[in-house]
């Protein structure tokens, strides 16, 4: 029997090609450099219009419909992204006003986040001036309010200490403030299969960063009153310090704020390697399945209590009910909790599926996860770019095509959604272990164990608990006690030999046919043919990042803000040389950037050389060491200091040599006797020589024009390919004899975008010039990657911020 005009099966067919063409457009448009021109994107939209007007004219067949509804949508969807990002960008920062003091009023909007002795919280702009005449800021910014230490840091114009125990005041959200605010665009580190910060603050609508400026000669802040803009973040700061003023043991107690008002800035680092080390750290944030599963629980008590009224289920079908219930309490749930954007995906896709089965629709399960993912990136474009959207995307995509009932598990009973949750979890398992190692190249293998218990445990018990508390605060103790439980088993299960399986990140092609195969594995199919995905995985369980020619070498040079971070590999040694700066008590840039790096890359360090004490060089020492606890460590740190102490290390003494794989090692600096001589850190430098079958480097760490002087008196060999700037570039260093010594061709300096000491200053950046040496600085380029068997690789290659650009990433001038 045909099927009528409208039947809902038809109109899926009829829609999935322009449902695909619209997400395809959208991924087109994110992969431009820079934006187009608004004609273009005009012209896109009016052919898109015109080819989708094309396929409607009768009589068409079937397939040019299909044709014309793809490509239709495609140009439609590309424009609309287009035109889109040109509005938001034309609300960038001015380059005029970055590093300027601007006094601005605005209202904090969002949960501020309590560092060590600093806040940072969301201000929207209300108005801004700049010595008594208005300027135009972004609407919406990220502040930083530091104190003590740090306050005396950031103290960019006088250079004043101040007091050490100063701390920013309270702030809360509503509050109206007006203050003196030094403003910059958003920059942040640009590594290979680094976190895109640039990318995360574009899609939160913010376009600009800065931190206030309370120095002695700074005009003091005001507190202008408290408004009612933004009642769920206050009320969500409250439900906060109702929680710390418990007693509760700090532990818990962040993790009982993350579950309730999405604190997870609150959860302690070490917490967070066990939950990656373990699989659950979906379950620790307000995550798309945390979501998902409240909102089931939600439907279950919804339709339970909607039974117990004959009135209501006339008026409403108790299923029904269930299911608008769980999505209306899951949006409630998602907005208490920050309403950050993976709970903005996860009820946008909950809404769109039940809103399909309340029409009746019974659409094929490929269609309805199309549909779900068509309206998701319509809002949010950018989520095709990451990680959390892809895994869960794949996730609900596998549990439609394996029809394991989760997704029906809203109207179905209690012991039909326990039994669920354990039959889904080994074939998500199964099914993200590609993806996962795709996105991050490391894969929990006890996480199925963990989240068999972890999952039942916190949707069902732990965060019930914590969110009741808000009502009756005593069950917050018992919610302390539950997560206490948890933890230890977490710790047990993380601490296994082999808890955890790292690889290389393989290409994305590689990649994106391991994903299909852990499909194939899972899906309903008769066996032989299920086993037949089991070749596609394997490539990325054994996948090696490319090989270094042997007498070659490859250097990595991090981009890790002020500091110093390089790594060096021959064809089977690799060598650290620093660990860039530590930025505050729970991050530094081993465990932010150079821990990332080394997994991604599936590197084991033979060697980690800390060229001297200061903190833009140790910081991330520690965090690299307690990863890579095999590899020895040279450096020129007193015994006393703690990294020594944990992990003791020899020396670094001028005339030290090794060989590795056909390359030459040589420690040029400091002598012996100098560590006699109490000399400053500076002086006491390591300098690393590093010679290649037909290129040399020379890292120089901090040392200054003393020091140069002497290796140059001393007839050391000098001449070099690649020189780390010594002192990223202050005018204590490179002086004139020294750079016509090492004479050369590319000169690096790694500092922080805008750094308080005006690294690489002009003074030193011209004495550079009149050699004709090009400078590459990290805050343009981003990571270097310099291969000695390609040593005239041009900069838009070897720098990740030229060769990886995006049109939302910063042009640095």
């Amino acid at each position: 029997m045909p099927q009528p005009a409208f039947h809902p099966t038809r109109w899926a067919h009829a829609l999935a090609p322009a449902l695909l063409g619209w997400v395809v457009g959208m991924a087109l448009q994110l992969q431009e450099r820079t934006l187009s021109q608004i004609w273009v994107y005009g012209a896109a939209l009016l052919a898109g219009t015109l080819v989708v007007g094309f396929g409607l004219v009768p009589p068409r067949a079937m397939v040019w419909r299909w044709v014309s509804a793809f490509l239709g949508l495609m140009l439609i969807s590309f424009a609309l992204t287009g035109l889109r990002a040109t509005a938001f960008a034309s609300g960038s920062l001015s380059p005029a006003l970055e590093g300027r003091d601007v006094v601005v009023t605005g209202i904090v909007a969002s949960l501020p986040q309590q560092q060590e002795a600093a806040v940072r919280f969301r201000f929207a702009v209300e108005t801004a001036s700049v010595g008594g005449e208005p300027v135009v800021l972004p609407s919406l910014m990220d502040v930083g309010w530091y104190g003590g230490a740090y306050a005396a840091a950031a103290d960019t114009a006088s250079g004043l200490s101040l007091a050490l125990n100063r701390l920013p005041p309270e702030v809360r959200a509503g509050e109206r403030w007006r203050m003196t605010v030094r403003v910059k665009a958003p920059h942040g580190a640009r590594n290979p299969f680094g976190f895109d910060y640039e990318l995360y603050l574009w899609d939160q609508g913010v376009r600009a960063t800065g931190y206030v400026r309370a120095g002695p000669r700074d005009a003091e802040p005001v507190q202008l009153g408290q408004s009612w803009r933004y009642p769920v973040a206050l009320l969500r700061q409250g439900v906060r310090e109702a929680i710390y003023s418990r007693a509760l043991p700090r532990q818990q107690a962040s993790l009982i704020a993350a579950l309730v008002a999405g604190d997870q800035g609150a959860i302690e680092r070490a917490d967070w390697d066990v939950f990656r080390a373990t699989g659950v750290a979906h379950l620790m944030s307000i995550s798309g399945l945390h979501i998902t599963m409240f909102a089931w629980v939600a439907a279950g008590v919804v339709g339970w209590l909607w039974r117990r009224s004959g009135r209501l289920c006339l008026a409403v079908p108790a299923p029904t009910a269930a299911l608008w219930g769980g999505v209306v309490l899951a949006v409630l749930y998602s907005m208490f909790a920050g309403w950050g954007i993976p709970a903005q995906r996860t009820c946008l896709m909950l809404a769109t599926v039940v809103a399909l089965r309340w029409s009746g629709a019974r659409w094929p399960w490929p269609w309805v996860w199309l549909l779900a993912c068509a309206v998701v990136v319509a809002l949010d474009p950018w989520a095709l770019l990451q990680a959390g959207f892809w895994l869960s995307f794949v996730a609900v995509g596998v549990l439609f095509a394996t029809d394991s009932g989760a997704v029906h598990a809203a109207t179905a009973g209690a012991k039909a959604r326990f039994f669920t949750i354990f039959r889904e979890q080994w074939v998500i398992a199964v099914a993200l272990t590609p993806l996962t190692l795709l996105l991050f190249g490391q894969v929990s293998l006890v996480g199925l164990m963990a989240n068999i218990l972890a999952i039942p445990w916190v949707t069902l018990l732990v965060t019930p608990l914590a969110m009741l508390g808000a009502v009756v605060p005593p069950l917050w103790d018992l919610a302390a006690m539950a997560i206490n439980l948890l933890l230890v088993f977490l710790q047990t299960l993380a601490a296994l030999p082999g808890s955890t399986m790292t690889v290389a990140v393989a290409p994305v092609a590689v990649g994106a046919l391991a994903v299909l195969g852990g499909i194939v594995l899972v899906i309903p199919l008769p066996w032989r043919l299920r086993v037949a995905g089991l070749p596609l995985v394997l490539p990325i369980l054994f996948w090696q990042a490319p090989v270094v020619p042997e007498g070659h070498l490859e250097l990595i040079a991090a981009d890790i803000g002020q500091g110093n971070a390089v790594l060096v590999r021959t064809a089977r040694h690799a060598l650290l040389f620093d660990a860039g700066p530590r930025y505050n008590v729970e991050s530094d840039a081993g465990h932010r950037v150079l821990v990332p790096l080394l997994q991604a890359l599936d590197i084991s360090l033979d060697t980690v050389v800390i060229s001297h004490r200061d903190t833009d060089h140790v910081g991330g020492a520690a965090a690299v060491l307690a990863m890579q606890p095999q590899a020895n460590l040279l450096s020129s740190i007193e015994p006393e200091h703690p990294l020594r102490q944990q992990h003791a290390g020899l020396r670094c003494e001028a005339g030290q040599r090794w060989s590795w794989d056909g390359v030459d090692f040589e420690v040029l600096h400091p002598p012996a006797g100098d560590y006699e001589r109490n000399a400053k850190p500076n002086a006491m430098s390591c300098v690393l020589r590093i010679q290649s079958v037909n290129q040399v480097v020379l890292l120089a760490g901090d040392i200054e024009k003393a020091q140069e002087e002497r290796l140059v008196a001393q007839g050391r060999a000098l001449k070099a390919n690649l020189l780390l700037v010594p002192h990223h570039g202050s005018n204590t260093s490179s002086s004139a004899a020294f750079l016509d010594a090492v004479a050369p061709d590319v000169a690096l300096v790694q500092s922080g975008y805008r750094n308080r000491f005006g690294h690489p200053t002009a003074q030193v950046l011209e004495r550079y010039r009149e050699r004709n040496i090009l400078v590459l600085n990290s805050p343009n380029c981003g990571a270097l990657t310099w291969r000695s068997w390609q040593p005239q690789r041009p900069a838009e290659q070897a720098c990740s911020r030229t060769s990886e650009v995006r049109y939302w990433h910063h042009h640095v001038p």
